[in-house]
């Protein structure tokens, strides 16, 4: 059964890498998939809803998500599996960036756009950014395959933990009011 999944997840990298990658997507996922290094992407936009009275909470519960998300990828669940990056094990796979981590299981860029994206999801005050922060982690998690740094199993397992951590920092964040009352720098 691990076999086949290993496979598959191989399969499914080379596939990509033939029938998906173009010279127009090349730059714009590469750029993309860069921004997301160390969650600076998802570290800047939600240190500017911190700068906001209604996006307040969403930033702050985001930057405790990711936090989570950092400690169970890149601290504990990485060198804990060891899964060697892909262009390692596939043969013929092209990355097309740098990865200095040897480490490939669980992506640590998916889990942490999917750690914001599920904090923003319920906590931003309009729908469309609501979807757009998904739609921006999916997109992360794709460009992560795209480039070839990551399996498919990695990405997923990386959006599991981003969504597990954000539900976690909810779930803090409701205990703190709970036992404190209304964060007003919060609200």
């Amino acid at each position: 059964m691990l076999d086949t999944l290993l496979s598959l997840d191989g399969a499914v990298l080379l596939w990509i890498q033939e029938f998906v990658r173009c010279e127009i997507l090349m730059p714009l996922m590469t750029f993309y998939t860069q921004m997301g290094n160390a969650g600076i992407i998802w570290i800047v936009l939600s240190v500017i809803m911190l700068c906001f009275r209604k996006t307040r909470r969403a930033g702050a519960l985001s930057l405790v998500a990711m936090l989570l998300g950092l400690l169970c990828t890149n601290v504990v669940l990485k060198h804990l599996v060891a899964r060697p990056r892909p262009w390692l094990t596939v043969e013929g796979l092209n990355f097309l960036v740098v990865e200095n981590d040897p480490n490939s299981f669980p992506s640590g860029h998916t889990c942490a756009a999917f750690a914001a994206a599920g904090v923003w999801f319920r906590t931003l005050p309009r729908k469309w950014m609501q979807w757009t922060a998904v739609v921006l982690a999916a997109l992360m998690g794709f460009s992560r395959l795209y480039v070839g740094v990551h399996f498919p199993s990695d990405v997923v397992a990386g959006c599991l933990v981003g969504l597990l951590c954000a539900w976690l920092a909810w779930l803090l964040y409701q205990a703190a009011e709970k036992r404190w009352g209304t964060i007003r720098w919060l609200e």
